[in-house]
């Protein structure tokens, strides 16, 4: 089956490509890179975990919205946490976010590779 790229590498603030895109689809699958918390000129969202956490979602959500997907159709997140005591605020903006759709969720705390970046969610949703 071949894997078909969905949009286009980002490009940090200082101009440097990242090399990945922000999706693939495989068959009726959709593979989305990590989403943060970032507006279009890839610059971290004012506030904390809550905003990052929106932000990323949003991110994530227009990702899927070019494959022909939405949240209904995620079936898996993988949620990485800089800090376990922002576990609370992140789920609740989550919960907001994905509302009755209960996606399978994995979270685990790690340090992130973009400096003051307190959240990155990646998923994989069904194109059907």
């Amino acid at each position: 089956m071949p894997v078909t790229p969905i949009g286009n590498p980002p490009v940090l603030p200082n101009g440097a490509t990242v090399p990945l895109v922000p999706a693939t689809r495989v068959g009726d699958l959709i593979f989305c890179s990590g989403a943060l918390g970032v507006d279009a000129d890839f610059n971290l969202v004012e506030g904390g975990i809550a905003e990052q956490t929106r932000q990323a979602i949003a991110n994530l959500e227009s990702v899927l919205a070019q494959a022909g997907a939405t949240l209904a159709d995620v079936a898996k997140t993988t949620v990485w946490l800089t800090d376990l005591a922002d576990f609370a605020a992140f789920n609740a903006a989550y919960s907001e976010a994905f509302g009755g759709h209960l996606a399978a969720r994995s979270t685990v705390t790690s340090a992130l590779a973009i400096p003051g970046a307190l959240v990155e969610i990646e998923a994989i949703a069904s194109a059907s």
